[in-house]
């Protein structure tokens, strides 16, 4: 499977594109690549689609945000848009809202210049409740966070039914009435010389309905802003870019369609001891010359505590302890993997007089021969001393 390409480069614009230039970017491409200027060629609406999910996507100021700081990852793992689900909009939807009218599935491309056929083109809109966006919210953990498990509160902003009047649109709850512009058909049209420009409504936005008074807090929309608490229970040993979903917390329907989702996405911080692999965990552990040459205990640091490891004599740097069940707890099961214990072996840069004489009375008892590593790497390279 083919890797997404970057969406400004899909779009053809810079990151620091203005909504406007956006806009005029995704018209002239999806008018180059619409299915009925290309019909049967499927490398064409293979791009259509692929500029529609470029536009829905740096076009919504949340999801321009997400994908800016971590790219193609904050719409992966089972979230709408990473291959099914209804995260992204059906692209001939964008054609649609971008351009005012045809644009797929029913009619092509000049269907808003030539009416849609029949008793001049007038149609009803098939406008009916709409499922609320999607939201993303980044949440940054440590690993000890990670490892046990934990519960966050955490603050986002969505769009929920307006306080004033109680998410009807209405200021006296009076309902809505037959829109004047379209007469209900949610649709308007103009002529332009010969031509008949078809359009949705720009009054009821094809609804074919408006509010009989709108509210002055919502517009009409039924539909306002405010800071929602959520409190998240993250499970035991998740791990880096995993989505977390919380049903129903993202932005309130229009025309009383159901709320859109909340996806969490899961950033773990760097830790200044372990670095993790999978369910194991990695660490390098000091050791003084005296303990790799004689042996002796280790006092190492888990997730959990202290745990011991005996260094046996002789021991060479770089050498691995494994210490099983000291890792990362595996997700959704009662098993743990491993922490390894990595020994460096510390030599002191700085010696007393005394120190320096006696290590030097030790080195010349020791002789040059005496280490494993030594005779292996010297019998190696005989033949160049010969």
């Amino acid at each position: 499977m083919a890797a997404k390409r970057d969406y400004y480069e899909v779009l053809g614009v810079p990151k620091t594109v203005t909504p406007e230039e956006l806009k005029k970017a995704y018209r002239k491409l999806a008018v180059q690549y619409h299915p009925d200027k290309n019909p049967g060629d499927k490398t064409a609406e293979d791009k259509f689609k692929e500029v529609g999910e470029a536009y829905d996507i740096l076009n919504d100021a949340d999801k321009r945000a997400a994908y800016d700081r971590y790219g193609h990852a904050a719409f992966q793992g089972g979230m709408p848009g990473a291959g099914g689900g209804g995260g992204f909009h059906d692209p001939f939807d964008i054609f649609r809202e971008v351009f005012g009218g045809g644009g797929g599935g029913g009619g092509g491309i000049f269907e808003q210049f030539f009416g849609g056929g029949g008793g001049g083109g007038r149609r009803k809109s098939a406008s009916g409740p709409q499922r609320g966006s999607d939201l993303r919210y980044p949440l940054e953990l440590t690993l000890e966070e990670a490892a046990a498990g934990v519960e966050k509160d955490i603050e986002i902003e969505r769009l929920a039914p307006c306080k004033t009047c109680t998410g009807s649109g209405s200021a006296s709850g009076a309902g809505k009435k037959q829109c004047r512009t379209c007469g209900g058909v949610g649709q308007v049209i103009s002529s332009r010389g010969f031509f008949q420009i078809q359009q949705t409504c720009p009054d009821c936005d094809g609804a074919g309905e408006t509010v009989a008074d709108p509210c002055k807090s919502c517009r009409g929309t039924g539909r306002q802003k405010e800071r929602h608490r959520i409190r998240l229970k993250v499970p035991a040993g998740i791990e880096e870019g995993t989505q977390l979903r919380s049903t129903g917390n993202g932005d309130l329907g229009m025309k009383g369609g159901p709320a859109g989702d909340l996806y969490v996405l899961i950033h773990l911080r760097p830790h200044d001891v372990f670095e993790r692999d999978s369910h194991d965990l990695h660490c390098d552990m000091p050791i003084s010359f005296a303990t790799a040459a004689l042996g002796g205990e280790l006092e190492v640091p888990t997730l959990v505590g202290k745990a011991t490891v005996k260094i046996p004599g002789g021991t060479q740097n770089a050498t691995t302890f494994r210490l099983r069940g000291k890792g990362m707890k595996v997700l959704g099961r009662d098993q743990f993997g491993d922490l390894y214990v990595h020994v460096q072996i510390a030599v002191p840069n700085k010696l007393t007089t005394e120190q320096r004489e006696k290590l030097t009375e030790f080195a010349k008892a020791l002789g040059e021969n005496n280490s494993p590593l030594h005779e292996s790497f010297f019998a190696k390279a005989k033949k160049f001393f010969s």
